[in-house]
């Protein structure tokens, strides 16, 4: 039995998040995927979140926001979630973590906000409730997420390990394909019993100039390889194949290069918005191939003057990620990178991965400096939407000028109602709804903006009111509550909650890992916990505190507990976990931590919560403290007045306090200098400018999220580059009759998108007059199982004792196979039956019938299946004429021989085997060896001619048998011979 559940992405034209759950027999199930959009809005999740309890395996496709954008975020707020196995390939985990840790350091939003139904009743409703943020999850935990993925290479079959808490597998195998569309990216293949499924989402037939195609194909091209042949069910997606002008990728790549070539031959800007590390690799590798390429020709002076840029974040991960995967990317780079580290010393060869030609920014301050220079620029920023990233930033700094020019690799999609909100959205509909069209010698549409006005929402992260601080105060402690009711432990008050909270959270052990797992999903947010004194300050009821107020109520001492239920009715204990590993209790560093070493907001020394006044005896103070006197204020010392320029402290610079003695030092004459050296050519980069950014001071603590209208005024040209990199419905509906599926699922589209390509596919999957019962199209709906079970004549038996010790199992591939004869039987045999039906009177049929009922009630107490039918060996008497299995003319041999170990086998007994055109083996000169499309091995005589051309016979050692009826028996060797019994 196949179940398919679509969990996120079907039919929704504005969500391009993907999520799947397949059912196997057994109770497995696999999730695959776990995607988002640019909303990052939680209540997406609820599903994925409703059936964590109980999966087993969790497949990870490609290293894009809308098949892993989510996986942070479960693993850090759903319990278990981070428990349970992932198995991915080596580019799509390690891409996938720089695409996660430019996620949150860049869009405030994918932290998630808290839900407004757990602010309580007393919050405001609507869209007056304040959008408290989640705690994002850091890059540290980021990459404690990747590290716990499992990988897999290409065309290896692999038996995941399920989690802790879902049954066995069953001898489910995993198997990862190229599906192209990114670095990396994966066709899985499970193999469950007699399900044969195959998971292909956003794959590419065709091959680019980094990235591979996908590998539906065999070496020559004219049919799909074996493991991808007619399996039970094929899951595809359906994205982008409606689209409306399609143009090969050679001429694609053309149409590029001649829009950036012109629009920077006029001085201007190009902006492509693309992603962090998936699609953005091969738009990088086309422009740095270009400009390799162009640097001595005819307009090499303006390739010289112009800079590529690369802006993300993680930008500078991301390349060097790229440096290692070499064997991931398709043939032609590979053998121009080989070649280029065999060239000779003296004359080195630049390899197709020398990035000499892209410079980084990871950074705002490098982005406004280099959106600042004359010379014109190519930028390549996150992300898509430009509702987050550098491309939002990117484009409101080259808006005004007309000279610049911004691409659009791919489709922005807009809201369910085909209204458009964000940025990305109403660039793309002011592309598509646009009638001017500029003269381009790349035959692609460009429209000119002229003036148009945008107005968009932009989220902003701001710090929490008065009021706003007691209503999040009360949301922690109710989760706290909830927390303490659901698990029975951690009710303790105070300083003891708070400590077990911290310990849990930096443990790394084994157990504190378990056991971590209940406090994730709470929105606990460690660094903005309260202290015993706030924490009784925070409103709560004496319902919300339950029986625990005996333990933070002060002057209580007695609770009613008739009619309460479980932990309610038991007296609290405050325990205190202590954590100890193999050499003992584990210490923390921050109870022995000098004075001065502590760290020190408004006074409170973060690990004692005691507020620091006046100084005892011996007791350091950090430069500057005025130790409690009320006079200190005017005895500030020069360096602490420069320190603190404003109201509040600005984080320290090491470099700027270094340039600054440096200067006060040498005098004017050297700050002469360096204000020569600012205020120079601003094409050239300035040493002198700092890239240090300050951090939010209010990132570590309760922050919300607040939108504003913004408004941009577009003068700038837009086009638009098919870089999407998706199949086309063309390539679909001609490899479809080659894949053979017996059930077909399309998914993550839009509603027109499956509804055209599903009735294409039931016309072609019907067109050879099959049932259309059994070939069957489904476009389920979000939330929608679809039973995707074989259709095959399979029936519940038992067999009987005495067949079962006759078997002669043979194991092929992990599965066990037997071939048996015998006969079925629907009642059971009675002891003595035979006996008592000779007896006269009717007191036989009596017995019979009592001692069958009998015998039923205790199979039935025995045994659920005692009503199956039995499988019992053939009477003596019977078997004349029968077939039977074991004998030798009727055995079963069962496998796949490859025709390399063939080879091996051959040469290991002295023939000569060589390899004579593809799939061909030629033995000794006279004998030939072939494996047909479905795996059959031929063998075939080489010499001779007539009747007896097939039975060349050529001595070979003592054994004087010929070499066609050795080739044979290796053969045969080489398969597992099934016998049987009966």
């Amino acid at each position: 039995m196949f179940t398919f559940t679509p969990l996120l992405g079907a039919h929704s034209p504005s969500s391009t998040g993907s999520s799947s759950l397949l059912e196997l027999d057994g109770g497995v199930k696999v999730l695959v995927d776990i995607g988002w959009d640019s909303s990052f809005d939680t209540t997406q999740l609820i599903e994925v979140e409703r059936h964590t309890s109980t999966l087993s395996v969790i497949l990870l496709t490609h290293a894009t926001l809308d098949h892993l954008g989510a996986y942070a975020h479960c693993c850090k707020h759903i319990p278990l979630f981070d428990r349970i196995p992932v198995y991915a390939t080596t580019p799509v985990v390690n891409l996938g973590r720089s695409l996660l840790e430019d996620l949150y350091g860049s869009a405030p939003a994918a932290a998630g906000l808290v839900p407004a139904s757990a602010l309580g009743a007393g919050s405001a409703a609507g869209e007056d409730s304040p959008q408290f943020l989640l705690q994002a999850p850091t890059a540290e935990e980021i990459a404690g997420y990747f590290s716990r993925i499992n990988v897999l290479k290409y065309s290896q079959p692999h038996q995941p390990v399920p989690s802790p808490f879902s049954p066995p597998l069953g001898g489910l195998t995993v198997t990862a394909y190229s599906a192209g569309h990114t670095l990396g990216g994966t066709i899985w293949h499970l193999q469950h019993g007699l399900e044969s499924i195959v998971y292909a989402a956003d794959w590419n037939q065709t091959k680019e100039s980094l990235l591979p195609e996908a590998a539906w194909l065999s070496a020559g091209g004219s049919e799909v390889i074996e493991p991808l042949q007619s399996p039970t069910a094929l899951v595809c997606s359906a994205r982008g194949v409606e689209k409306s002008h399609v143009i090969p990728r050679k001429q694609r790549d053309e149409s590029l290069i001649a829009l950036v070539r012109e629009t920077i031959s006029q001085g201007g800007k190009v902006l492509i918005p693309t992603d962090s590390s998936a699609r953005v690799l091969e738009l990088a590798f086309i422009l740095n191939q270009t400009w390799r390429e162009n640097m001595d020709g005819p307009h090499a002076a303006t390739y010289r003057n112009t800079k590529i840029y690369l802006a993300s974040k993680s930008a500078k991960s991301t390349m060097r990620y790229v440096q290692s995967m070499l064997e991931w990317m398709n043939e032609g780079v590979m053998r121009d990178a080989e070649a280029a580290m065999n060239a000779k010393v003296n004359a080195p060869a630049s390899g197709p991965l020398d990035w000499k030609h892209v410079s980084v920014i990871d950074r705002q301050s490098q982005l406004e400096r280099a959106m600042r220079k004359k010379h014109p620029s190519i930028i390549l920023a996150s992300d898509t939407s430009m509702t987050w990233g550098f491309a939002r930033q990117a484009i409101e700094l080259l808006a005004e000028d007309a000279r610049n020019l911004v691409i659009l690799p791919e489709r922005v999609t807009a809201t369910e109602d085909g209204a458009a909100s964000g940025l990305g959205e109403q660039i793309w509909q002011h592309w598509a709804s646009g009638t001017s069209h500029v003269s381009s010698h790349s035959g692609v549409k460009v429209v000119d903006s002229s003036g148009s006005t945008l107005r968009f929402r932009h989220s902003e992260v701001a710090s929490l009111e008065s009021n706003e601080t007691q209503l999040y105060n009360q949301y922690l402690a109710r989760q706290r509550q909830l927390h303490s009711t659901q698990q029975g432990n951690n009710t303790g008050s105070g300083e003891l909650a708070t400590a077990d909270l911290i310990d849990e959270a930096a443990s790394e052990s084994s157990e504190s890992s378990d056991e971590d797992q209940e406090l994730q999903g709470k929105a606990l947010n460690l660094s903005t916990q309260m202290t015993a004194s706030q924490k009784r300050k925070g409103g709560l009821t004496t319902e919300d505190l339950g029986i625990n107020i005996l333990l933070k109520g002060k002057g209580i001492h007695d609770y009613d507990v008739r009619d309460k239920r479980g932990r309610e009715k038991v007296f609290p204990l405050a325990t205190r976990r202590h954590r100890a590993d193999d050499f003992g209790e584990l210490i923390k560093p921050e109870d022995y931590l000098r004075a001065e070493e502590r760290d020190e907001i408004d006074g409170v020394d973060l690990r004692d919560q005691t507020a620091l006044k006046d100084a005892a005896v011996g007791q350091k103070r950090k430069w500057g403290d005025d130790g409690g006197r009320e006079n200190s204020k005017q005895q500030n010392n020069k360096r602490s007045r420069l320190d603190r320029p404003g109201k509040s402290r600005a984080p320290d610079d090491i470099d700027a306090a270094i340039a600054r003695a440096t200067g006060e030092a040498m005098g004017n004459g050297a700050t002469k200098e360096s204000s020569a050296l600012t205020n120079g050519d601003e094409d050239s980069p300035s040493e002198e400018e700092s890239d240090y950014e300050p951090e939010d001071p209010d990132s570590q603590g309760p922050r919300k999220l607040v939108y504003t209208t913004q408004e941009l005024t577009l003068n700038c040209k837009l086009a638009h580059v098919d870089f999407s990199g998706t199949f086309e419905k063309r390539d679909f509906l001609m490899l479809l009759p080659l894949i053979r599926p017996r059930k077909l699922v399309l998914m993550s589209a839009s509603t027109s998108e499956l509804d055209s390509l599903s009735t294409e596919c039931k016309a072609l999957m019907t067109r050879d007059g099959s049932d259309a019962e059994k070939q069957s199209v489904f476009a389920p709906r979000n939330g929608e199982a679809v039973d995707m079970s074989v259709d095959t004549n399979a029936w519940s038996l038992k067999i009987s004792r005495k067949l079962a010790r006759k078997l002669i199992w043979q194991n092929v591939k992990g599965l066990g196979i037997v071939a048996l004869s015998g006969v079925l039987k629907t009642e059971p045999d009675v002891e003595g039956a035979d006996d008592a039906m000779d007896e006269d009177d009717g007191t036989a049929k009596k017995k019979l019938k009592l001692a069958a009922s009998l015998a039923d009630s205790k199979m039935e107490r025995e045994d659920p299946d005692a009503h199956l039918p039995v499988l019992e060996p053939i009477a003596a008497s019977a078997q004349a004429g029968v077939p039977v299995a074991r004998d030798a003319e009727l055995n079963l041999h069962v496998g796949d021989l490859r025709i390399t170990d063939l080879r091996a086998l051959l040469r290991a007994q002295g023939h000569t085997a060589e390899f004579r055109g593809e799939g061909t083996l030629l033995v000794d000169g006279c004998c030939v060896v072939r494996k047909g499309a479905q795996g059959r091995i031929e063998v075939e005589g080489g010499v001779g001619s007539g009747s007896n051309a097939g039975l060349v016979r050529r001595d070979h050692g003592n054994s004087g048998m010929g070499t066609f009826w050795q080739v044979k028996k290796a053969v045969y060797g080489g398969l597992a011979v099934v016998g049987g019994a009966s």
